[in-house]
């Protein structure tokens, strides 16, 4: 991409809801609210808990349909559109960052933003007129995910929104009952005060390290993404600087939803 932008983005991870998130009386308003104060991106790269692919790919290079990668929903929400352009400056930069010798970067040109990416950005940027270009997560593993994102992070500079877009509890089989289960108030609330704490090794080993990991996550597609927008935070010295700006639970899942820089 072209010259520093004079304002460093920051990066976020934020958890994404589910398709009827649009109907949801407040949550769709906190993420608009979050936006709106936001410097105006230049491009928007997606890192989606619902795209797992190795070697790392990269998606919606050129616009094409978006993913609707659920099941059972009313019909509704199957035509959802999200028109934004296509970013193949983001996407060569991309490459510049990512391929190296044993590392490389694959394109799949058919592969649509997924209801990772669009569900939220509908509510941040529903005008759909910046670029945006997803890579899938090559694997589950931390430290590598923070390697991933130490490597993009460059990309800050230049305008580029990071979004890692998961759940920060997330286990469907275990919500039996109506209510939020202790298991999702007890991670979230240690996960909350691992990050006040600054507390990164504690994340890094959440499954081990956390009250109730294996309950929020069975398997850990959804707090993955915040390991990439970690790393792209640590390589611009800007981890300590974190906020939760959306908290609060959505059918007993935890939203919590962070902003680094």
């Amino acid at each position: 991409m072209s010259a520093a932008t004079a304002e460093r983005m920051p990066a976020l991870y934020l958890s994404h809801g589910a398709p009827p998130l649009a109907d949801d009386p407040i949550w769709p308003g906190e993420l608009a609210a979050w936006s709106a104060t936001l410097p105006r991106p230049k491009a928007i790269l997606m890192v989606s808990a619902h795209w797992e692919e190795a070697p790392l790919a990269l998606g919606a290079v050129d616009p094409v349909p978006l993913v609707y990668d659920f099941w059972g929903f009313p019909e509704h929400y199957y035509r959802v559109q999200y028109g934004a352009p296509g970013a193949p400056e983001l996407a060569a930069s991309v490459r510049k960052l990512l391929q190296a010798p044993g590392t490389p970067v694959q394109d799949i040109p058919d592969r649509g933003l997924d209801h990772g990416a669009y569900v939220p950005l509908v509510e941040m940027y529903p005008d759909a007129d910046i670029p945006v270009l997803q890579i899938s997560m090559p694997t589950l593993d931390p430290r590598k995910l923070m390697d991933v994102g130490r490597k993009l992070a460059p990309l800050r500079d230049e305008g580029v929104l990071i979004i890692g877009s998961g759940f920060f509890t997330h286990n469907l089989a275990a919500l039996r009952q109506a209510g939020t289960p202790t298991w999702s108030t007890e991670f979230d609330d240690w996960g909350h005060r691992a990050l006040e704490s600054r507390d990164w090794d504690g994340l890094l080993d959440f499954l081990h390290k956390s009250p109730a990991g294996q309950l929020a996550h069975p398997r850990t597609e959804h707090f993955a993404p915040l390991f990439v927008t970690m790393g792209a935070a640590e390589a611009a010295g800007e981890l300590d600087a974190q906020r939760s700006v959306i908290d609060g639970f959505w059918l007993g899942l935890a939203k919590r939803s962070v902003q680094f820089g």
